[in-house]
């Protein structure tokens, strides 16, 4: 009995190597790059960027501050989709501006987040970035190795804070690359805040739009400018010019109280010019944790939320299709803070999921609909 034991231990191992051995990516594997602009590039407000890898074409559009030029550059909110059977993917980025942002990892600012289909859902797969050096540098990126062979469908998205000139996807030799049709329907511009570009987001694919889009297959367009969504006309233009079904607005977290009573009206009416009948939805701010001890915290977003409600009930009777939602980014123990303002994962899982519900329920009035993703 223990000799026959042994042997089929013995079976049993040499087996499993062999297994191993076969699903392992080769230790010297030569990657065949295509760029990512020509496969499949999702999320982006505006389709005719010279630069595929920029929301906004900073050339047509005027009025940017410096700071305003470079973020509509960035890429957050795109993604790129895919079908591949290699058993690894790699990424080579060339960028022309990289922020390191305090409370953002690194990550999130100049990384990469890969989904892949599983069951007919988008699952987490793995988020790399390399060194500011390295990445300076275009050192080749390995996210990920020893997956089988089968055709796997793919969703990578680029880093939220940083401009890309070049973005290539890495496949071994011989494997296939082929550009992956959307499974998101109909275009939802988002404008809003860095909460809507994804300050402080540990990876890409984490900002509440990005889930929000993962979770009812409906494709969000983000153009999130940390510190810069204060209804400006110029980001209006850009709006206007947007080929959408829908818009969201995270329009009252930048604004003090007196600036969203000024800009809500002519903000309303520039859109709507230029997209009559059209849902624009508006998201009343969040609370945010550094309030719980500051008074003048709690008193300046106080305001701004009171501002928010009052012009937002005015407003609503005034013009047809125009909506107000609330939101909450906050656990009942208040644990969901990066750094007193912006949320962390959980946090931004929160708001996505408030306001899902509402949203839908919107758009359902104008034939959208939400889509199993």
């Amino acid at each position: 009995m223990t000799t026959i034991l042994k042997l089929f231990t013995t079976i049993f191992v040499a087996l499993s190597a062999t297994i191993s051995a076969l699903a392992q990516t080769p230790k010297d594997v030569r990657y065949v790059y295509t760029e990512a602009s020509d496969l499949n590039l999702i999320g982006k407000i505006l389709e005719d960027t010279p630069n595929p890898y920029h929301r906004v074409d900073t050339i047509r559009y005027k009025g940017f501050t410096k700071r305003e030029n470079q973020q509509v550059r960035c890429s957050a909110g795109l993604a790129v989709l895919f079908k591949t059977n290699s058993s690894t993917i790699s990424v080579k980025a060339d960028y022309a501006y990289m922020n390191d942002h305090n409370s953002t990892m690194g990550v999130a600012t100049r990384g990469f987040d890969l989904y892949i289909k599983k069951d007919g859902k988008w699952l987490y797969a793995y988020s790399r970035c390399n060194s500011i050096d390295n990445a300076r540098k275009g050192k080749e990126l390995i996210m990920l190795k020893d997956m089988d062979d089968s055709m796997k469908e793919c969703m990578l998205y680029l880093p939220i804070y940083s401009e890309l000139n070049s973005v290539k996807i890495g496949v071994e030799e011989g494997a296939v690359i082929e550009s992956l049709e959307s499974p998101f329907r109909h275009r939802i511009g988002i404008f809003g805040s860095s909460f809507t570009h994804g300050i402080s987001t540990s990876r890409p694919g984490m900002s509440y739009p990005s889930q929000l889009m993962r979770n009812t297959g409906l494709q969000i367009l983000n153009l999130g400018c940390s510190g810069n969504c204060k209804m400006q006309p110029y980001f209006g233009d850009v709006l206007c010019d947007a080929d959408v079904d829908a818009f969201i607005f995270d329009a009252f977290s930048n604004p003090d109280a007196q600036m969203i009573e000024e800009r809500i009206v002519p903000f309303i009416e520039q859109v709507q010019a230029a997209h009559p009948g059209i849902p624009l939805i508006f998201q009343q701010t969040i609370y945010i944790e550094s309030r719980n001890f500051s008074r003048s915290k709690d008193a300046d977003w106080g305001a701004k939320q009171e501002a928010g409600a009052r012009v937002m009930k005015e407003v609503m009777k005034k013009y047809d299709h125009v909506y107000f939602i609330q939101t909450n980014a906050t656990s009942p123990d208040h644990e969901t803070s990066v750094d007193g303002t912006h949320p962390n994962d959980y946090g931004y899982t929160l708001w996505a999921r408030s306001i899902e519900k509402p949203l839908l329920k919107i758009l359902k009035k104008y034939g959208i609909r939400r889509l199993n993703p």
